[in-house]
């Protein structure tokens, strides 16, 4: 294993595993590295393996089968897999700047290792050597997307093209770490008077007491800016927090993605293709950017109405206040929101606020797995990089029934200085059957411990329970696998949203909620909450649908064209063509729009595969939210094959029939 690894500590009922060669290098993750210089070790030493495997693979003769090179092809994937996963979490959680500069290097090593072996003429040739004519699907769909993939690198380019394909994609891997650096590091605070914090919840208030100076600071990490922005009386305060929100790394990333956007045109145009989005999306379940644009518009046309009549509603309400506004601003979208809920529904998002303590929530979440799922979860004694991150372990079957070891990962939910201040899953080690447990890490920015300190939005239970999605597709979809390349969320990228926007569905059932949201006095959320967050929770469906189909737009059509001159003022002019609350002239989204990097072309992935959500979840409907044969059912038919089968077909399997957009309609024309 790299120097320094650690051995995973025995459980009751593992597996046994027997891990090849690759398998036994990567180890486990290094839980605490004490300094960057052993995060750079450890990634000199899988630089060195990977370099060896592909040199070996490189040199080989004779007959190109399954087991002879495209095993040691899988093994290599899976090493870049592993190193790229672990790094970006030293990144994106580490305690001090050296360690998380040091990851975030590392990531810029491993891309440009993962570049090299796509370009690798001598490989590709031994793949494309492989008669797979007897091989299973899944080894046949996985050998023709490896070719198609070392194809679209750039590996047919005369050499000197090649090299200059290899360099264009260390430039971008270094941009666009730069970019998110930028953006972790970007956090920014606003001092407000104790006045200002008229409105909102007693817990918030208390856990802001006033400086020495008598001035309160107020951050733009999650935990902050939702409530100030959903509860805040004080529409200046509303309005400074907003623009702090805004206009983070700016103005310093406008030249890193003005510079991401234009090396990412010169790979596309030396690849042959017209534009960047024309390239990303030709492995994507909607292959060409004339899909996108029109599943946008589709959505839109059924978005835009629902949309109008949440703006409508909004409108009246600000007009209590300011008689003869013909529109509300940005700042206000959220706090008029929960307002029109009080008005209209009779529901109060602070009422519910008080049962969701973190605690609680995070037990609820895993009762609901093991409940729905048929497993068994139970804290894993691990070392782990932060006193406050929580590590388990999950094994199949419950009870007297508890089986094989199945799955390991991490919690890592409150916000720290320095910290990636968003929310996803990192799948830190893919699940090969016979081989490997997967395991995977979240990182959330979410509030700590009970009552007294941990309540949370019924928003952020939603965004708990998405992420808590991508895990279980990880850990589900890593147990039957052969190819590493194959396991987990290796899908279609852009179906890869919809198990985990599916989950969300459960933060609305009341069956699910009473086992664990209760308030400081041990009260059950009443019956009757639910049912009123129930009938408000489609309001305002069609005006966040509708930002949301806005960032799509605006990350499809930036890698549609050279950098503009002004990417301020373009990303507002591409927002302000779904948006209905477009952004302020002082607004600098594009700096803080972590997905331009990641994504790319493709934030539509969450669009898409909420109409795939949408659609499974009928399933649902029919048989009862808490119905274990329809669970295993979906767990069988569309989390456990991974990326074995086109997605499409994983969700034909489970439907019994195509995709449909019947259903998104439908839920959009509930927003009355």
């Amino acid at each position: 294993a790299p120097q320094n690894a650690t051995a995973a500590p025995a459980s009751p009922a593992t597996n046994v595993l027997r891990p090849n060669v690759a398998d036994t290098f990567a180890g486990t993750i290094l839980g605490n590295p004490a300094s960057a210089a052993e995060i750079t070790s450890r990634c000199d030493a899988y630089l060195a393996e990977i370099s060896r495997l592909q040199g070996e693979l490189e040199r080989q003769s004779g007959a190109a089968t399954v087991a002879r090179t495209l095993q040691p092809y899988d093994d290599i994937n899976n090493l870049l897999i592993s190193a790229a996963s672990e790094f970006a979490l030293y990144r994106e959680v580490s305690a001090d700047a050296a360690r998380r500069e040091a990851g975030g290097a590392c990531e810029v090593k491993v891309a440009g290792a993962n570049t090299r072996l796509s370009l690798s003429r001598k490989v590709y040739e031994r793949l494309k050597a492989i008669d797979a004519g007897r091989a299973d699907a899944a080894t046949r769909l996985y050998l023709a997307r490896t070719v198609g993939s070392f194809e679209r690198a750039g590996v047919g380019l005369p050499p000197a093209q090649r090299a200059e394909a290899q360099a264009l994609q260390d430039e971008i891997a270094a941009a666009g770490t730069g970019f998110e650096k930028a953006i972790a590091d970007g956090r920014k605070t606003v001092t407000a008077d104790p006045v200002e914090l008229a409105g909102l919840p007693a817990d918030f208030i208390a856990a802001h007491p006033p400086g020495p100076d008598g001035k309160i600071t107020i951050s733009t990490d999650y935990p902050d800016l939702v409530p100030v922005l959903t509860y805040a009386q004080s529409e200046d305060l509303r309005r400074r927090l907003y623009e702090a929100n805004l206009t983070r790394a700016y103005p310093e990333n406008d030249a890193r993605l003005a510079r991401l956007l234009d090396l990412r045109k010169q790979l596309a145009a030396l690849l042959g293709r017209d534009d960047y989005a024309t390239l990303v999306l030709e492995d994507k379940m909607l292959d060409k950017p004339a899909k996108v644009e029109s599943l946008i518009d589709e959505m839109a046309e059924a978005a835009r109405p629902a949309a109008e009549r949440d703006y409508a509603r909004k409108l009246a309400v600000y007009r209590l206040d300011h008689a003869d506004a013909a529109a509300f601003n940005a700042w206000d979208n959220g706090y008029l929101g929960q307002q029109v809920q009080k008005r209209d529904f009779a529901y109060d998002r602070q009422e519910a606020r008080q049962y969701f303590a973190y605690d609680n929530v995070r037990d609820g979440i895993l009762g609901l797995t093991q409940d729905l799922f048929g497993v068994t979860i139970t804290p894993w004694k691990t070392t782990t990089w932060h006193p406050e991150v929580e590590a388990y372990e999950v094994f199949e079957g419950t009870g007297p029934a508890r089986g094989r070891l199945i799955g390991r990962f991490y919690f890592d939910s409150h916000p720290r200085p320095g910290k990636y201040n968003h929310a996803n899953m990192i799948n830190l080690r893919q699940g090969v059957a016979g081989r490997v447990i997967p395991v995977g890490a979240l990182v959330m920015n979410l509030p700590a411990g009970s009552h007294a300190t941990g309540l949370m939005e019924h928003g952020d239970v939603k965004t708990f329970l998405h992420e808590f999605g991508h895990m279980l597709h990880h850990i589900f979809g890593g147990q039957s696998a052969r190819w590493a390349g194959l396991s987990g969320i290796s899908t279609e990228w852009d179906f890869v949203e919809a198990p985990s926007q599916m989950l969300e569905e459960w933060v609305y059932d009341y069956d699910t909620l009473a086992r664990f949201a209760v308030n400081a006095k041990g009260e059950t959320i009443p019956r009757a909450l639910v049912e009123k967050m129930n009938t408000a929770r489609y309001f305002d469906l069609g005006l966040a649908d509708m930002r949301q189909l806005a960032l799509s737009n605006i990350s499809l059509r930036l890698h549609q064209a050279p950098a503009p001159a002004d990417l301020g003022a373009r990303t507002r002019e591409l927002d302000a063509q779904y948006n209905l609350v477009p952004l302020p002239a002082f607004a600098q989204q594009q700096d803080s729009f972590g997905h331009l990097y990641g994504y790319s072309a493709i934030y539509y992935t969450y669009r898409w595969s909420k109409v795939i959500a949408d659609d499974m979840f009928t399933q649902f409907r029919k048989s009862g939210l808490r119905d274990g044969a329809t669970a295993l059912r979906y767990r069988t038919l569309v989390l456990q094959p991974g990326g074995s089968k086109p997605a499409a077909a994983l969700a034909a399997d489970f439907l019994g029939r195509p995709i449909s957009l019947d259903a998104y309609k439908a839920e959009m024309a509930k927003d009355r």
